[in-house]
């Protein structure tokens, strides 16, 4: 067995303490990475505070990682000791229903292994990233380039608020002469942003918070918009091709369902903590369609970081210590970040 050290939630909304613990041996295609960064993700809050239910403890959370390869097993053709590494929201999945084969692994029909707070198919609890190394088996591991330079801690949050957006971006077509709005300035937010801008679009910046356009705009929005103003929405009524709601706290979906134009998409990837009420005239009228969209498959987001490689994108991030994890979590439930925390595993 692998020695571990990290830290963990050992019980319902307990803080983050030191914890030991041991991660199997490496298999055949299995890849052993030293972690270098791990971002916090809100959905780690969510989980170690049992506020989906159904959460394992001991409880080693983080799902964005980013690493140094320290050794593989001898059937791995893709990386060697050295290499730059990522793992994401998922660790394995059956690999064999309609979605695994067609690289949608996110869709696994009996459901995909996530890389913490999670048992394998083996039936053992997986740990994740908030600790100094992990073993995942290949197939489930990310290349991360070079390019990315002295900005690697700014890539861990691709493996997650960056997938987040860039898939259902790149799924209902955002790009040159389509009008886009983003829902949120925020971890996922931001990240929205970007890609669409990046893509080409005419993108919009809603948003409950004055003063925060110049930032908007910096990060790539063409517009901004105050959704408490109702003459400000009034005038943008049905006319958004796609827009991406990244918010995560209870809103009014049917304010932005109606500013969709005929065959508009409204996509939510903000995870709510409580249903959100849809009126039916809200979807009737001008045939608009609510969806959802959850992660990237392992092709999409390996795209997805080779993409932003080549475009220069990363996440706002700020860092912080191990130690300073607690307060972390606070800062993050206050929104008093911008946009996201990175920890700095170097200092574990």
């Amino acid at each position: 067995m692998i020695q571990s050290k990290g830290y963990a939630a050992l019980e319902k909304s307990a803080d983050l303490t030191p914890f030991s613990f041991e991660r199997r041996d490496p298999r055949p295609h299995d890849v052993v990475v030293d972690i270098l960064y791990s971002g916090i993700c809100h959905s780690d809050i969510h989980q170690v505070k049992d506020e989906w239910g159904g959460s394992i403890y001991p409880m080693v959370p983080g799902h964005e990682i980013v690493g140094r390869v320290a050794s593989v097993g001898p059937e791995v053709t893709r990386f060697k000791a050295g290499d730059l590494a990522g793992v994401g929201v998922m660790v394995d999945s059956c690999r064999v229903c309609a979605p695994c084969k067609a690289g949608l692994e996110q869709y696994c029909e009996p459901g995909f292994v996530g890389t913490y707070n999670a048992k394998g198919y083996d039936g053992v609890l997986v740990q994740g990233g908030y600790a100094d190394n992990i073993v995942v088996d290949q197939r489930y591991v990310h290349t991360i380039s070079p390019k990315f330079g002295p900005r690697l801690a700014a890539v861990a949050p691709l493996l997650c608020a960056g997938i987040t957006t860039y898939s259902p971006l790149r799924h209902w077509n955002a790009g040159p002469n389509k009008k886009v709005g983003i829902v949120g300035l925020g971890g996922l937010g931001h990240m929205g942003l970007k890609f669409a801008h990046s893509f080409g679009a005419d993108v919009t910046l809603f948003t409950t918070s004055e003063g925060k356009e110049a930032d908007a705009i910096r990060l790539g929005a063409d517009h901004v918009v105050l959704s408490r103003d109702k003459d400000a929405m009034a005038k943008e009524k049905g006319s958004f091709d796609f827009i991406l709601d990244c918010v995560s706290a209870d809103h009014d979906l049917n304010q932005f369902l109606g500013l969709l134009r005929l065959d508009g998409t409204l996509c939510s990837v903000g995870l709510p903590g409580v249903p959100l009420p849809i009126q039916a005239f809200a979807i009737l009228t001008n045939r608009r369609s609510l969806s959802g969209s959850m992660i990237g498959g392992m092709p999409e987001t390996q795209e997805m970081l080779d993409y932003c490689a080549d475009h220069g994108i990363v996440s706002e991030i700020e860092l912080t210590t191990p130690g300073k994890l607690n307060e972390a979590y606070e800062r993050v439930l206050k929104n008093d970040v911008k946009y996201r925390f990175v920890i700095d595993m170097a200092k574990l």
